[in-house]
Parts: C-alpha cells; structure tokens; sequence
C-alpha cells in the first residue's frame, strides 16, 4: 500500500510548527473557502431523534435532490443512478470493484491523483499508466499511445476533470477520442469530476456523460468536498445509467451498510447553494491561479504551464529530486521564521523515476499568504543544496 505523497510529510511540518516556524500549506487541496451557510444551518437545525442508518444507496432524499442538481447540467439522470458513498473516495473504490477483476488493467493518464494507486492495490488491481507532459500542459496524451497499452486485461480507462494534480481541463475533442476507444474495445470511462465547478478563463467543463452512445460504459465518481469546501463531510456519489454496474456497485455499498445520516442532510442543502457563491469561489481561485503561476514563472529555472481548472498546478523545478527537497523546505529551511509545505510530484507517477524534478502545489491559501509563499520558495531554491542548473 503506497504512502501519500500529500500527507507522508506531514511529521516534518509538524516538528517545523512546533519549532515556531509559520508553514504555508500547498500541499493538500483543503479550501479555506467557507462552506456554504444554508449546508451549516441544515446541520444546526437536525432535530432528528435517533440517529439512524440510511439506505445503502442513500437516501431518495438526497438522491432525487443531486439528480435535480446534475439534470440542470444536462447529464439526464434519475435518483436510481445515483449512488450515495462515503467520500468520493468510496465512489472510486467501488467503481473499481464492481467493474474489474483481481489482475484487472486501468489505463490513467499520469501524473494522476497519488490515491488511485492505493484505491487499485486495495481492489488488486494493475495500474497502466500512460504519461503526459508538461511541456503541452499535461494534455490527454496521444489515442495511439493509448492503444498500444490495451490487451485483454485492460477494463477501464480512469480520468480525472479538471485534473488533479496539475488542473488540466479536458477538451470536447479529446474526450470524443477516448469515447471512440472505449467503445471499440467496450472499455469502461471512469471520470473523477470532484472540480467540475472549477474551471477558468470560459472554459467549458465536458463530462464523459454528455457524449452520446456512451451510457453503457461511462461511471461518474463525484464528491461535495471541493465543490462546497465540505471535505469533512465524507459525502460523495457514483453516477452511471448502466444497470448492471449499479447492482453490482449497490452490494458493495450494502457490506458497508450507509452512508451518513448527517452528511446527507447537509448535501440536500448544499444542492440549493445560489449561483453568486461559485461565483464568487470562481473569481478567487482565478486570482489566486494567476498570482501563482506568474511568481512561479518568474523564478529562475522554474516552468508552471497554465491550468484551466481545478486548483493545483504542478511545476517544474531546478532541483535534483522534489522528494529531498519538499523534505529540506520543512526540516533545514526557514525564511523570516516562514517555510512552505509541497507534495513532491514523484507519488503522483506510477512510472518509475518520473516527476523527480515537478511539485504539485494546491492555491488553497489567501492571496496574501499565497504571495508571501512564493516568496518564501523563491529564496529557497536560491539556497537549496541539490539545485541543479539545467
């Protein structure tokens, strides 16, 4: 089971805290956004008097409420394909299990979220990763390179949109692509959408389930934690019109018996959150894209492509291994009492020796610590031992 690269440093900051040095946290995508008031009020006004299970699919509460929230986008759904999970982690996991074997092949594109490697070694899974680069943004890499990977084993293609790590936005175009694969080997197209709200520049966000001739073979993975700032909450959902997947996704939620009562609650309030808040939420995490990748960009040796969506980027930088350093930042450096925590990009390859010199950093921070960050790290990697001048 692989550490996190997210989290397997958090002992470092820890230390480093208690040292009274102030951390600038990158590196985990933990919004300081405020959660919605009419989500908080709806936990305040609970006047239930037991606190009972749910259905193992959820309630049809919450249920008809996100199909009503996902049918304003077009995906044309009914509350019978929506299942309710724990977190949007347990809609990936159970995704997995009620779609591929034991020795079963997922395509990913990589770098990709450094938990899908743990959530297939659970499900005893094979990970094929494909790469992308940061030389054209991270974009979907070629369909051939795609195809060369497939064999009998090969199930599923898995994607993230907007991506996570590095804040890709998938076009119409390459999606269509994956589309005409998927059906011509009857693949699933697994589609993590946890930052659909997030996209910038006019960008228009494209689901899978938008694409005709697809329903069969498309399993939406989707959580309240990014869009409404409720990662606490552990309130996500599977979505897929395939009936089989469904029955077969509805027992492994039945051997975990509910998801939470309260959650729920707070969800079928969510789904009312007016316009104006992700719009607000929009504009910020616009600026803030835009401070970052500029201050990034104007350090010597450093490359940041510009994301379209989500809110992370991942950046490359004149450094030996981003392991040792993200480790240094915590450990050997400080600047005015202040350093910066990252997570090195290598955990988000499965490819072996692969984003040894990239960081993935999350724009979860107010603009003005955000901008005393890039401070902070640009007079570290003027110091940093292992920088390397390419």
């Amino acid at each position: 089971m692989p550490a996190s690269p997210i989290r397997k440093l958090t002992p470092y900051a820890d230390q480093a805290k208690r040292e009274g040095k102030k951390v600038y946290h990158l590196n985990i995508g933990q919004p300081d956004i405020e959660t919605p008031e009419g989500m908080l009020n709806a936990i305040k006004n609970i006047d239930f008097k037991v606190w009972a299970y749910t259905a193992s699919e959820g309630t049809l509460t919450y249920r008809s409420k996100l199909a009503e929230y996902y049918n304003k986008l077009n995906y044309n759904i009914s509350p019978e394909n929506v299942l309710v999970t724990n977190g949007g982690s347990e809609a990936i996991t159970i995704a997995m299990g009620a779609c591929l074997d034991p020795g079963d092949e997922v395509i990913i594109p990589e770098p990709f979220y450094a938990n899908y490697n743990g959530f297939a070694c659970m499900s005893d899974l094979v990970v094929k990763p494909i790469l992308s680069h940061i030389e054209n943004g991270f974009a979907l890499p070629p369909i051939n390179e795609f195809e060369k990977l497939i064999t009998d084993k090969t199930k599923a293609i898995l994607i993230c949109n907007p991506n996570n790590p590095t804040g890709y936005l998938y076009s119409r175009e390459e999606l269509e692509e994956l589309k005409k694969l998927c059906l011509k080997y009857d693949l699933f197209l697994f589609s993590d959408e946890a930052y659909r709200e997030f996209c910038y520049d006019g960008k228009e966000f494209i689901s899978p389930m938008f694409l005709s001739g697809l329903d069969e073979n498309v399993v939406v993975m989707d959580t309240v934690s990014k869009r409404y700032s409720a990662c606490g909450a552990r309130l996500g959902c599977l979505i897929t019109k395939n009936k089989a997947v469904m029955a077969a996704s509805l027992k492994f939620a039945q051997a975990r018996l509910s998801p939470g009562m309260v959650a729920q609650i707070a969800g079928t309030a969510a789904v009312d959150t007016p316009d104006s808040y992700f719009q607000e939420v929009n504009k910020e995490y616009s600026e803030r894209r835009d401070i970052l990748v500029k201050s990034l960009n104007q350090i010597e040796g450093v490359y940041c492509p510009n994301p379209g969506g989500a809110f992370y980027v991942v950046a490359k930088f004149p450094i030996d291994n981003s392991d040792k350093f993200c480790q240094w930042m915590l450990e050997d450096f400080e600047y005015d009492n202040q350093t910066v925590m990252m997570a090195p990009a290598t955990g988000f390859y499965s490819s072996a020796a692969a984003g040894t010199q990239e960081v993935r950093l999350a724009y979860v921070l107010n603009k003005e610590d955000l901008k005393n960050a890039m401070i902070c790290l640009q007079k570290a990697l003027e110091v940093y031992p292992g920088r390397v001048i390419n």
